[in-house]
């Protein structure tokens, strides 16, 4: 899939195919270019142009393709093509136009000063070493498990942490809680029932005893915060549409972070348009 072929698609099948709208691409191609411009000539001219460049990274991460198979339909070494993936996802976020918003954004208004915080994982390939570091009881296979903080107001990720998949989700919201402990209500499901309020307010659905059935205003409350919270199952549904974060990860592991950093970036542009 070459650029020049996707001009006689439609905005809507260009989003479907490329994974980001047609705007947001002339962005991320404007920032290669810059960034083009800026580094000592020095070698060969690469074999394909900026705008496929970019393609083939944006389809890596979308369609997870083998690099064999991309290298083959791009008619480029798969040495390159690795190469290629790494140049560009270095260079957008180096330019910091595709990182996510700092922590003034969830205080420019008092009344909207909330976030929601869920934890997603992605299935990896099993470690040599230290296996059970990354064993997930949960999803019963080596995982990395990913913190998301989500600003409804701004409809934006504010916060992107990643942890070993043993680590449960209260261990990490504790380990990073400064980033959303200025906020006034934190919105959670009851696996992090014990979290320690430092300055924010825990808003979770009521736990049913066992022995007590929950009364009717507590279902009604119940219900009324799930019907708020549920937007960060879609948010970890839309990372997931690029299937490097849905189906198993193949690469080294000290990439993911920069990956999932740049992929939320990215879902946050699409939410914006």
């Amino acid at each position: 899939m070459r650029y020049e072929k996707l001009n006689r698609f439609s905005d809507s099948e260009f989003k479907r195919l490329v994974g980001v709208h047609r705007p947001v691409f002339t962005e991320m191609v404007d920032v290669l270019e810059k960034a083009e411009s800026l580094k000592k000539k020095s070698g060969r001219p690469h074999t394909l142009a900026i705008e496929d460049q970019l393609l083939l990274t944006l389809n890596y991460l979308r369609n997870y393709s083998t690099q064999l198979e991309l290298a083959a339909y791009y008619h480029i070494a798969e040495s390159n093509v690795n190469r290629t993936i790494k140049k560009v996802e270095d260079a957008l976020m180096k330019s910091r136009c595709y990182t996510l918003p700092k922590r003034s954004i969830t205080t420019a208004d008092e009344h909207f000063n909330w976030v929601i915080i869920d934890a997603t994982e992605c299935s990896i390939e099993r470690p040599k070493k230290n296996q059970s570091k990354f064993y997930s009881g949960k999803k019963k296979k080596h995982t990395l498990k990913t913190q998301v903080i989500y600003h409804p107001q701004s409809k934006q990720i504010i916060g992107i942490d990643v942890s070993n998949g043993s680590q449960h989700d209260i261990k990490l919201a504790r380990k990073t809680v400064k980033k959303f402990k200025h906020c006034k209500y934190v919105l959670t499901d009851l696996g992090y029932y014990g979290l320690e309020q430092e300055g924010f307010k825990l808003l979770m659905p009521i736990k049913k005893n066992k022995n007590l059935p929950l009364f009717d205003a507590e279902k009604k409350y119940n219900k009324m915060l799930g019907k708020i919270r549920v937007v960060i199952e879609h948010i970890n549904s839309q990372l997931k549409t690029f299937r490097i974060l849905s189906e198993r990860y193949r690469n080294r592991r000290k990439r993911f972070g920069l990956r999932i950093n740049l992929i939320a970036a990215l879902v946050n542009r699409i939410n914006l348009q």
